[in-house]
């Protein structure tokens, strides 16, 4: 039984380390986005879903990991842009990344020939990739894996840059999912939410290459604390209230 323990948290430790944002990062970004959708699109929401939320699906395709039916879409979390280039000129992945899947899916939903179980998950896929995106290592350069090859100290815990991205500075708050998704909902006056909303996929790619130089702002002694969090959580932030209102304007564009 300890053994069996023991792999039990070696694997989700694992897990930790590759997933886009931690599951309260993600389940933010799904809050976000139920509190901006309209009326007519909340009922399309909840006729797919049923009983489950937007938040509490935004984890889904984290979950699928494990089971190898969902092999295929191991890629379908992040892009690859190398500095320097674009995502149009750059090499991606044989099996698809997450921009190319995000159109794919967005188009599916629209046309509404899915069946149900195809609609239920292209759906949680699709409040899980906007999540992603939004992510600045999840548009990786392409040498360090988004950043999990960055080697770093974290409040004197031995990590990696992605891990701290992904999950740490935000767990680190001590905040529930829905206590900072109403901590950014604050800032959603109907100005923000338009510009927002009008950047296109695309635009977001380009987004996150321009937040790479301050994400890899790692000192020479790779040890990151009070200083790095002070700088950066505040970016974190952003990205989480981006992705949050634009996963409402995609959704509203789709049911709406």
């Amino acid at each position: 039984m300890k053994k069996s323990i023991t792999a039990l948290f070696i694997l989700m430790a694992f897990m930790s380390e590759s997933f886009g944002w931690g599951q309260n990062g993600h389940r933010v970004v799904g809050q976000l986005a139920e509190w901006h959708i309209n009326s007519k699109t909340k009922k399309q929401i909840e006729r797919i879903l049923g009983h489950e939320s937007l938040p509490m699906v935004a984890n889904w395709m984290d979950e699928i990991r494990s089971d190898k039916n969902y092999d295929h879409t191991a890629t379908w979390h992040w892009v690859t842009v190398p500095d320097g280039e674009s995502y149009e000129k750059s090499v991606q992945e044989e099996t698809g990344d997450a921009y190319e899947r995000l159109l794919i899916i967005i188009n599916e939903l629209k046309e509404g020939k899915l069946s149900e179980q195809q609609e239920r998950e292209y759906l949680k896929m699709l409040v899980h990739i906007v999540g992603d995106l939004h992510q600045p290592l999840h548009v990786g350069r392409g040498d360090d894996k988004g950043g999990n090859d960055v080697k770093v100290n974290y409040f004197n815990q031995e990590t990696n840059l992605h891990s701290v991205w992904d999950t740490k500075m935000i767990e680190g708050q001590n905040l529930s999912f829905s206590e900072i998704a109403q901590h950014l909902n604050r800032r959603a006056n109907k100005n923000l939410v338009k510009e927002y909303q009008k950047a296109t996929p695309i635009d977001w790619l380009k987004e996150a290459m321009a937040l790479r130089p301050m994400v890899y702002d790692v000192p020479d002694n790779n040890r990151l604390s009070y200083e790095y969090n002070y700088k950066y959580y505040n970016l974190v932030e952003e990205r989480l209230l981006a992705g949050g209102l634009r996963l409402a304007g995609i959704l509203n564009d789709i049911y709406g």
